[in-house]
C-alpha cells in the first residue's frame, strides 16, 4: 500500500481523552487527524463538577493507585494551565451521622469488625483519608489538611449550628471544557487535523489500514480518509463505535453513569467549598461558581444510552437541594435553580453493584489482529494526560521509533506564567487597556491567560472591540473564538468555552448566536 494521503493515527472523539491523545501522539511526531461528532467537549467533558481532584471517596473502594496518580497529576496540571485552574480549599464538615456507601469494600470490612458503628463513618476514619490524601500525593503547591473549628471561623456561618467542627482540605479548579479545547488547539498546533461536526459513518479495516468514511453534519459532504491506527475515544459511544461503526465483535463496554448538577445563585460570600456527606453515604459539594453563583452536584445514575440527551431530572434536582439543605442554615429552593446541566461518564464495565461503586479507572485495549485497533474505556478528567500517555505507550507497539513522554509541565496554550500569577497578569492587562471593565479583565484572563493580548489586539478603546453583547462579551471577542476555538454556534460559545449564558437574556443570547453562525458560515466559504 502507498503511503501517500495516509496518517499514522484517526482518533474518533473530541472529549477530553481524544484531545489528551492527539496533542500527545503529534507532539511525538506522529501524523494525526481527530474527529468529532459536535462541538468539542460537547458530551461527558463538558458536564464534570470541574474539579482536578484525587477523589477522596475512592479512597473507601481502595482505588489507592488511581487516586495517587490523579492527586499527583493536580500540580502537574495546575502548572501547566494555571490561567483555567486554581487552588480550592474544601471544607468538610463532621457530624456523627456520617455513613458509609453500604457498596464501598471500606463499610463492609468494619461493618463486619465493628458492627456496634452501624454503618457510621466515625471522625477517625476520616482524618486517616485525609492524611493518605495529603502523603499520597506528593504536595508542592497545595497546602495540607487542617481542622477548622465552625463555631469561629467565617466558613461556619452560612451551616446549621450543629456542626461544630470540619476539616479543610485542597483540590483544584478546572474549566473543563475549555481544557479540551486547548488541547485540540495545541494538537493543531503541532500539526494536527481537528474536524469538529465530523461523523465516522463507518471505517473498514484491512490487514495495514483503516478507511474510515466520514460525513460533515452540517454541509452533509462525505468524505474517505486512510490511518494506519485507530483510537476509539467515543467516551459515552466507545461501545457503540466499536460495534456499529467498526463491525468489531468485543465482549468490552462501558457503564454509563448520568451525573447531574444544579446552579443557584451564590449562597455564601467566602471562596471555599464544601464537601458534605449524607446519612446515605453519597456526598455532595457546594462549590462557588463564575463568581456570582454557586454549583451544586452530583448525583449518580445509571443511564440507558448515549444517544438519550442527558437531563437533570425533578427527582435528581430535588435530591440534591435536600442534601445541601441538610446542611445549610437557610434551605436551597427549586425556585433559586438558574440552570442545570447533566453528563454521562462512561465508566468501564466492571460489574459493580451500582452506578455509584463502578470503578473510575481507565481500561485500554489494543487489537493488531489486522489494522491496529486501540479502544479507551473509562477514564476521568484529573488523570487524562497520563491516560494519553498510557494510549501512547500502546501505540508505540505499532510505531516503536516513537519518542518518549513530554507533556508533564509543558504548558496549553495561554497558560505560560507562575501559578501564583493571575494578580499581576490582571493587573498588566487592565493597565495595556485601561477601558476595561475590572469583571472584564478577571474573566479574559482566567480564559485566555497570555492570549488575551491576542484576543484584543491594538483596541484603544472600548469603541474598538465591535459590537456589545452584554456580559462583557465583545465582536472580537466572538470572532477569535470563531477563528482559533472551533466555535460554530452561541451554544458553543456561551456554554462550553464560557458560561457566560448564565449572565444573559435570551435575546442577548439569541444575539451571539447569530452573530456567530453568519461569521461562521463566512468562513466556511
Amino acid at each position: 500500500m502507498s503511503n501517500e494521503n495516509i496518517t499514522d493515527l484517526f482518533v474518533i472523539g473530541g472529549g477530553i481523552n481524544g484531545c489528551g491523545i492527539a496533542r500527545d501522539a503529534t507532539g511525538r511526531g506522529l501524523t494525526v487527524t481527530l474527529a468529532e461528532m459536535n462541538d468539542l467537549a460537547s458530551a461527558t467533558s463538558s458536564a464534570a463538577t470541574k474539579l482536578f481532584h484525587g477523589g477522596l471517596r475512592y479512597l473507601e473502594y481502595f482505588e489507592f493507585r488511581l487516586v495517587q496518580e490523579a492527586l499527583i497529576e493536580r500540580e502537574v496540571l495546575l502548572s501547566a494551565m494555571p490561567h483555567i485552574s486554581w487552588p480550592m480549599r474544601f471544607v468538610l464538615p463532621y457530624h456523627r451521622d456520617m455513613r458509609f456507601d453500604s457498596d464501598t469494600p471500606t463499610s463492609r470490612l468494619l461493618t463486619k469488625i465493628m458492627p456496634w458503628m452501624k454503618g457510621r463513618r466515625p471522625a477517625w476514619l476520616i482524618r486517616l483519608g485525609l492524611f493518605m490524601y495529603d502523603t499520597l500525593g506528593k504536595r508542592g503547591i497545595l497546602p495540607g489538611t487542617t481542622k477548622v473549628d465552625l463555631t469561629k471561623d467565617p466558613v461556619g456561618a452560612p451551616l446549621k449550628g450543629k456542626f461544630a467542627k470540619a476539616f479543610e482540605y485542597s483540590d483544584c479548579w478546572v474549566e473543563d471544557a475549555r481544557l479540551v479545547m486547548l488541547n485540540a488547539r495545541d494538537a493543531e498546533a503541532r500539526g494536527a487535523e481537528i474536524l469538529t461536526r465530523t461523523m465516522v459513518t463507518r471505517a473498514d479495516r484491512h490487514a495495514d489500514h483503516w478507511e474510515i468514511h466520514l460525513k460533515d453534519t452540517v454541509t452533509e459532504a462525505e468524505t474517505v480518509r486512510r490511518a494506519k491506527m485507530l483510537v476509539n475515544a467515543g467516551g459515552p459511544w466507545v461501545a457503540d463505535v466499536l460495534h456499529q461503526k467498526l463491525g468489531q465483535n468485543s465482549s468490552e463496554s462501558v457503564r454509563l453513569v448520568r451525573g447531574s448538577h444544579i446552579v443557584v445563585p451564590k449562597l455564601y460570600d467566602h471562596d471555599r467549598c464544601y464537601f458534605f456527606q449524607g446519612e446515605d453515604g453519597r456526598i455532595m459539594f457546594a462549590i462557588p461558581y463564575e463568581e456570582d453563583f454557586t454549583l451544586i452536584g452530583t448525583t449518580d445514575a445509571d443511564h440507558t444510552t448515549p444517544d438519550e440527551k442527558p437531563a437533570c431530572s425533578d427527582e435528581e434536582r430535588d435530591y440534591m437541594l435536600k442534601f445541601v439543605s441538610n446542611y445549610f442554615e437557610k434551605p436551597v429552593t427549586a425556585d433559586q435553580v438558574v440552570w442545570s446541566y447533566s453528563g454521562v461518564r462512561p465508566l468501564y464495565d466492571d460489574g459493580a453493584s451500582s452506578a455509584t461503586a463502578a470503578t473510575r479507572e481507565y481500561v485500554l485495549t489494543l487489537d493488531q489482529a489486522q489494522a491496529p485497533l486501540l479502544n479507551v474505556f473509562g477514564g476521568k478528567i484529573t488523570t487524562y494526560r497520563k491516560l494519553a500517555e498510557a494510549a501512547l505507550a500502546k501505540i508505540q507497539e505499532v510505531f516503536p521509533q516513537t519518542p518518549g513522554n513530554w507533556t508533564a509541565g509543558v504548558a496549553l496554550p495561554g497558560g505560560d506564567f507562575a501559578v501564583d500569577g493571575v494578580k499581576a497578569l490582571q493587573d498588566k492587562l487592565a493597565a495595556a487597556y485601561p477601558f476595561l471593565e475590572p469583571y472584564a479583565v478577571r474573566r479574559l484572563i482566567r480564559a485566555y491567560g497570555t492570549e488575551a493580548w491576542d484576543v484584543l489586539g491594538d483596541a484603544k478603546s472600548a469603541g474598538d472591540l465591535g459590537q456589545s453583547f452584554g456580559a462583557t462579551i465583545t465582536a472580537r471577542e466572538l470572532d477569535w473564538a470563531i477563528a482559533r476555538e472551533y466555535v460554530r454556534s452561541g451554544e458553543d460559545f456561551l456554554w462550553r468555552r464560557t458560561k457566560l449564558g448564565l449572565r444573559l437574556n435570551d435575546a442577548e443570547r439569541t444575539a451571539v448566536d447569530a452573530y456567530i453562525v453568519e461569521k461562521a458560515t463566512q468562513k466556511a466559504a
